[in-house]
């Protein structure tokens, strides 16, 4: 496009290479200022001729690191000494040491029930007052598990007969029993409103209407040995069941069948030895956490919408029982030996927060007040213990009300 350089370029450019020899001095600063003038040297065009300067930073980097550390992560919640005892200590004689069985539940009246052989005893956390609510008769065996309904009201009692009492705890009266569901004792029990759910030494699940005469209304059938423990989501979409049988099922709600033999959502195989400590997160949907017995030790986070095991921490001790803390995301779990202790652990990062230790015998039952506060623990050492493990939770500052910005908040107003 440059036709004055293309003309030099073809005519005296070429000249200048045949006669080189007979170039005067005068001839050759000619052509040495022609070619500056129509720039030939254009070997750098788009190139500095000098190192390019160092770019200014508008930002500096102090402003990043103050505004990485203006969200500093969350640090662990101190627990004072007067925490890590226990607050009262009752006796417990006579409770049955048995790692399948669930003996104590801690009803939304804010009553425990605790089961110790054949009695089951309730015990008034408001007034610190215990009442005995039933005997069963040597012919029915011992109790075998206890489980509150929603209300706080009623209570069922499975018995080590395969029988299944529902009692008004109120009126102290047996409504019903519900027979001819198991064939050998009940240990594990779970309500999810109408429907008693019930685990027993048979590997059977059965879901009980207890409106119903006929009340058996789904059988779960996939455990080959003792279910040891039974525990619905918040939602009622899925039923987790742990069996003796070392295997971890998620049942679905709309996949329970009267008339057919109900199929599991997912079998986990991961744990080494019985299952029976099962807790769904309150705060975050389709995460359960499961605790496997004596050789195992673990503590395992499941999706239970894939099926997936999102973590495993090894306890080093048998894995008894597990509560999430309502209002802090922290996980309590109560172990066997050798410490017989309850662990306080931070979720995701399972750090240690505290241990609590007092009972001489692996704790095999633990229960969550109603506020959520409270833990209640018992062990094969015949003692019921109760301990502040979780604290009053902190009260969270309300966020100030924005200004209502009126029907027009584009427009500046006029002072």
């Amino acid at each position: 496009m440059d036709f004055d350089f293309a003309h030099y370029m073809l005519t005296e450019r070429g000249k200048g290479k045949e006669n080189q020899s007979v170039r005067s001095q005068s001839k050759e600063a000619y052509l040495k200022l022609l070619a500056e003038t129509f720039n030939m040297n254009r070997s750098r065009i788009l190139a500095f001729k000098n190192k390019p300067p160092t770019p200014v930073k508008l930002i500096p980097d102090e402003f990043y690191s103050s505004v990485h550390q203006s969200k500093p992560s969350k640090p662990l919640r101190r627990i004072p000494q007067m925490q890590q005892t226990p607050v009262r200590t009752l006796d417990a004689p006579d409770i049955i040491d048995d790692f399948c069985l669930n003996l104590m539940d801690w009803g939304s009246s804010n009553v425990l029930a605790l089961a110790l052989q054949n009695t089951v005893y309730l015990w008034d956390a408001s007034n610190g007052s215990a009442s005995e609510l039933v005997t069963v008769d040597d012919e029915n065996g011992s109790v075998t598990s206890v489980s509150w309904a929603a209300d706080g009201q009623y209570i069922a009692i499975g018995l080590n007969s395969s029988d299944v009492q529902l009692w008004d705890s109120t009126a102290n009266r047996l409504l019903r029993t519900l027979r001819g569901g198991h064939q050998s004792r009940v240990g594990s029990l779970d309500w999810k409103n109408h429907i008693l759910t019930t685990g027993g030494m048979d590997g059977q699940i059965i879901n009980n209407d207890v409106r119903a005469h006929s009340h058996i209304v789904a059988t779960f059938r996939g455990h080959r040995q003792e279910v040891c423990g039974l525990k619905w989501s918040t939602s009622g979409q899925q039923l987790a069941s742990g069996g003796n049988d070392n295997l971890l099922h998620i049942w679905d709600r709309s996949m329970a069948s009267m008339h057919s033999r109900s199929q599991w959502l997912h079998r986990l195989e991961d744990h080494t030895a019985a299952v029976k400590a099962l807790a769904w997160c309150p705060f975050q949907r389709n995460l359960l956490a499961s605790g496997g017995g004596g050789s195992d030790g673990c503590i395992k986070f499941w999706n239970t919408h894939t099926g997936a095991c999102l973590n495993s921490v090894d306890t080093g001790s048998q894995v008894c029982a597990l509560l999430w803390n309502k209002n802090e995301r922290e996980l309590l779990s109560s172990h066997g030996f050798m410490q017989n202790q309850m662990t306080l652990w931070m979720y995701p990062s399972m750090v240690k927060i505290a241990e609590l230790t007092g009972h001489t015998s692996r704790v095999l039952f633990m229960a969550q007040s109603p506020d959520g506060r409270i833990v209640a623990t018992a062990a094969g050492d015949e003692t019921l213990k109760f301990w502040n493990a979780f604290g009053t939770p902190e009260v969270k500052k309300a966020a100030p009300k924005a200004e209502h910005p009126g029907p027009f908040p584009h427009l500046r107003r006029i002072r």
